[in-house]
């Protein structure tokens, strides 16, 4: 393996920390319990202390790097619908009444910890931009 590999790899494993991070400021301003965390992102406990303490570099895998990109995008949604921050925060503990709901919030149904529930939650948050599938 060459220096440029290392050094690739290196790059990488820092990107996932700070998104990793980045996701569990996030979910603790929605007021995700550190249980639901784990189950979304698909991480330990200990995991989400080390990065939320910023302690070393973590390695993920593909699934965990595309739970936190969901988190970041679902988060970028509610920063464009809404102005105000605890719009922004605390819809996704708001009781829904959309079909796929069904009267849960948001991030109880991704609480799940199905990738499908992530995956369709956000669609559902992006959709209210107008955005098209």
């Amino acid at each position: 393996m060459s220096l440029a590999d290392i050094q690739k790899i290196n790059a990488e494993k820092h990107q996932s920390t700070v998104g990793l991070r980045t996701a569990v400021t996030i979910m603790e301003r929605w007021g995700a319990s550190r249980e639901q965390m784990s189950r979304i992102l698909r991480v330990s406990g200990s995991t989400l202390a080390r990065a939320k303490a910023g302690n070393g570099v973590i390695a993920l895998d593909n699934d965990q790097l595309d739970r936190i990109s969901y988190v970041l995008n679902i988060h970028g949604t509610l920063r464009l619908i809404f102005d105000n921050p605890d719009n922004v925060y605390g819809f996704l503990k708001l009781p829904n009444d959309n079909a796929f709901f069904n009267g849960r919030q948001p991030l109880e149904v991704m609480s799940d910890g199905s990738f499908a529930s992530i995956y369709e939650t956000f669609r559902r948050i992006d959709g209210l931009r107008g955005a098209m599938w």
